[in-house]
């Protein structure tokens, strides 16, 4: 990545002296097709024209492209030598005008990371498709802009494409002659811009909003897939849930959706979850389900639309100035997406998904030394690739879902309303949100800020009851804690629950609502009450903290977690239970056995699995090394037993499908696999679909059942882009020592393999039951890392450097070869890293882990 980061300084340097008017980008990407020519990367022609201002004539400054080559570059009429003025990366702009036009010709890459304009080819049909992908700093791959969210303009696009072909882009478009144009888009930022090319199944419905003026807004909405997945696409239901968002969002936002027609893109081969590109949103196509999946991929999909759909106002509306206030638009659309998930749609236990799964991320991100504040300090443009992160995302939506509390409902909203109005095609730092909270709710912003935003980490919420000579509270306290590295105790506005066993369930009996503050807080409220079998010391999930048990209380989470009636405050126990786990305060075996004896019985399915992934990583991380193969037997056979007790044909049954299938490790369990995969033993109820049938064959793979012509065979049954990606993670998986070089060549010594590619083989390289066969590795790991950074994209540099480290090799030496690398690369570059500390880190955490099991055996 030589030559293509970009400093805030510069950035800044750079808006404070230009203005930009507006952009003509010409595309013509009829080579996507055919052979291609030459030696290098296949290229298509892009010509850009810019027109600009400077504040101070005579003045240089720079524009960003990345490109193979440029044909010509001319500045107000002036040619320019691309040799003299481009160096790969930026174009030098000398002896500026007070107003100017930039045209550049240049030839540019289709990508195979996902970064840029990304070619994928149908191995089902052979055809063709394109999109793109910018976010933070990628527009730059496909034509000549200045590239920093605070520079925005109005954009032209047309595009010549291939006959047969549609193109979209963010503006409604038309064809005539052969090239496709499209209508002037609103002041945007570079990195939302967008165009999606080639044969997709294309479907179409609308929206219609009458407001009380009179006024009606009609949206056109559109949705597209590759042909190949066009007998799975459920469009009705994403237009179901589009229409309920849009709905939700003009009654509360009171500012129609201000870009024209809404087109959402399910595209192959995608780094994200999804992007907010304006009128035309894109997704990861895996969010159309080849196979039977549980309601809880349905609550997923939908909530991802509505987080989208909250960015067209929350960061492609008003605009975060520079990636430092990147929260400004994540946050609020990870809050958003979930508020209206349960406000609009038919998933009315969004909240508990988001309290079991979502905080996870948040809680494991603010542990790590990468930690920092929700407004972070973005230096360049790898520092903000790498924020995308848990607290920008999570643990920001979980702190303005305290800040609902703490404001009110009704105050949150009208700041909302003022800041999109005041602001509306312009850009924001924190102060501009604050000042209209202020407005709203008459609060002293600053303090909540300096508190929540401004600092890292997360506290622990303990409580401690004394109980008087009656059995009744005397007094019950809530103690807050810090870790040492970040010991800021905060404001929380939290619901403490008492709840007793009675009937068989565990069910609350007193609740009471209070502002916690300092290191102790003593709840006046609940003196007097009847001695609680459980105290949940955050009950409804007001705040954002790791919430710890009292000894009664863990006591009998032990008996009757299962009991908890309430499927809120139940996630939440689950949550604080991984999290004391993760902390070594539980021992991984208890964890485990809470699993197999309770997660039966939960109702939740996206906490049923959520406990399943729990469990197993409690089993390959946080278990004594001595008890793991114990400990995997035994989860396995409750899985097993579990898949046989669940309702035939449910999505429980699924779910421990997949799971067993996940934690097979005996010889009875892989026969059982093969045998459901032969169709000589069944299951009441289970179908075993195609995508059912590559999780059921990674393990056989992975434990030397399943051979190279069996995984060919199986590709021949599904020779698809899905399938291939499967067959690929299926091989890589195998126990060979020949695979796993054949493996790490092909994603850390070549750049041959796509970006889907990159991260199935990595999957599939790294097994649990493999550990002595890839421990060489770990000392390659090292020795490679550094020069991956410096020759790979971004993008898959951060696929290797995160998925290929070391982490099953569980012991100190691996801890101190990081900790040798570290000091012998001080000077490597700061988002690497990063990507090695927070791998370290979770080494320790792992350790630590292990010695707390380790050591209920004593």
């Amino acid at each position: 990545m030589p030559g293509e980061n970009l400093s805030r300084d510069e950035a800044r340097e750079r808006a404070a002296l230009l203005r930009v008017d507006g952009y003509e980008v010409s595309l013509d990407l009829r080579s996507a097709v055919g052979e291609d020519a030459g030696d290098g990367p296949r290229t298509f022609r892009s010509v850009t024209t810019i027109r600009f201002r400077c504040n101070e004539p005579g003045a240089s400054s720079f524009a960003d492209l990345i490109a193979p080559s440029v044909t010509a570059v001319s500045l107000n009429g002036r040619d320019l030598d691309p040799g003299e003025v481009f160096d790969g990366s930026r174009i030098t702009l000398e002896d500026l005008a007070a107003d100017n036009e930039l045209v550049v010709d240049a030839r540019c890459a289709y990508s195979r990371t996902g970064e840029g304009l990304h070619r994928f080819v149908d191995p089902e049909d052979g055809e063709v498709y394109l999109y793109t992908q910018y976010e933070p700093a990628d527009s730059r791959r496909v034509f000549a802009n200045f590239e920093q969210p605070d520079l925005k303009a109005p954009y032209r696009f047309e595009v010549r494409a291939p006959e047969g072909w549609t193109v979209w882009s963010n503006g409604a478009g038309e064809q005539t002659d052969g090239v496709w144009r499209f209508a002037e888009t609103k002041p945007i930022s570079t990195y939302i811009t967008c165009v999606v090319a080639g044969p997709y199944h294309y479907v179409t419905d609308s929206y219609s909003r009458t407001f009380a003026d009179g006024t009606t807004l009609e949206i056109p909405l559109g949705a597209l897939c590759r042909k190949g997945l066009a007998p799975y696409f459920d469009a009705d239901d994403v237009f179901l849930v589009t229409k309920q968002g849009l709905d939700f969002f003009h009654d509360h936002f009171d500012y129609p959706y201000p870009f024209g027609k809404y087109d959402q893109a399910f595209v192959p081969e995608y780094n994200l979850g999804a992007m907010e590109n304006p009128g035309l949103v894109t997704f990861r196509e895996e969010f159309i389900f080849r196979g039977k999946v549980t309601q809880a991929s349905y609550e997923g999909r939908a909530n991802v639309v509505l987080h989208e759909m909250a960015h067209m106002w929350f960061g492609d509306l008003v605009t975060m100035e520079w990636w430092d206030d990147l929260w400004l638009k994540e946050s609020f659309a990870d809050f958003m997406g979930e508020f209206s998930l349960v406000g609009a749609t038919r998933f009315k236990n969004g909240w508990v998904t988001f309290a079991n799964r979502r905080k996870a991320w948040a809680y494991r991100a603010d542990q790590l030394p990468s930690t920092h504040p929700i407004t972070a300090d973005i230096r360049d443009l790898q520092d903000a690739k790498l924020n995308f992160d848990g607290i920008t995302y999570a643990k920001g939506a979980s702190v303005l879902k305290q800040l609902v509390a703490y404001v009110g409902e009704d105050a949150f909203l009208e700041g909302a309303r003022r800041y999109f109005k005041r602001h509306a095609y312009g850009n924001t730092r924190l102060g501009d949100l604050l000042s209209v909270l202020e407005e709203t709710s008459g609060r002293d912003m600053g303090a909540w800020s300096r508190s929540w935003l401004q600092t890292a980490g997360v506290n622990s919420l303990t409580p401690q009851v004394l109980l008087d000579a009656d059995g009744r509270v005397e007094e019950l306290a809530v103690v807050q804690e810090a870790a040492e590295s970040h010991p800021e105790l905060r404001p929380h506005r939290v619901a403490v629950g008492l709840y007793r066993v009675a009937g068989g369930t565990l069910e609350r009996y007193a609740r009471v609502e209070t502002d916690v503050d300092g290191a102790r807080t003593v709840v006046a409220e609940l003196a007097g009450a009847d001695a609680p079998d459980l105290v949940l010391v955050n009950d409804d999930d007001l705040t954002y903290c790791k919430i710890r048990f009292d000894a009664t209380s863990l006591a009998t989470l032990r008996e009757h977690l299962g009991s908890v009636t309430d499927p809120l405050a139940r996630a939440l126990c689950w949550s604080a239970l991984w999290n004391m786990t993760r902390d070594a305060l539980l021992p991984a075996r208890d964890f485990v056995e809470l699993v197999l004896r309770f997660a039966g019985r939960e109702s939740e399915i996206g906490v049923v699995q959520m406990l399943h992934a729990w469990a197993d990583s409690a089993v390959t991380h946080y278990a004594a090394p001595a008890r793991r193969e114990a400990a995997a037997g035994l989860l396995a056979e409750g899985a097993r037993r579990e898949l046989y007790a669940a309702e035939p044909g449910s999505e429980h049954q699924l779910a421990w499908a997949r799971f067993f299938a996940r934690t097979a490790t005996a010889e009875a369990d892989f026969a059982l696999l093969r045998e459901l995969l032969e169709g000589t033993a069944t299951v009441e109820g289970l179908e075993l679909d195609q995508e059912l049938r590559w999780v059921f064959l990674e393990p056989l793979a992975a434990h030397g059942v399943m051979d190279e012509k069996a995984l060919a065979e199986e590709l021949a049954r599904d020779d698809t882009a899905s399938g291939r990606r499967h067959q690929v993670r299926c091989l890589a998986a195998r126990p060979s020592e020949a695979v796993k070089a054949q493996a790490w060549a092909q994603v850390v010594e070549s750049d041959a393999l796509s970006n889907a590619m990159v991260e199935a083989t990595i999957a599939g390289f790294s097994q649990g039951s493999q550990r002595e066969l890839i421990a060489p590795y770990a000392e390659k790991y090292f020795a490679a890392i550094e020069r991956v950074w410096s020759e790979r994209s971004i993008q898959i540099a951060m696929h290797v450097v995160e998925g290929l480290f070391p982490s099953l090799q569980q012991s100190r030496e691996t801890l101190d070869a990081t900790d040798a690398w570290l000091d012998a690369h001080r000077e490597a570059a700061p988002a690497l890293r990063r990507l090695v500390l927070e791998a370290r880190d979770d080494l320790a955490r792992v350790l630590r882990g292990q010695a707390c099991d380790e050591a209920a055996d004593q």
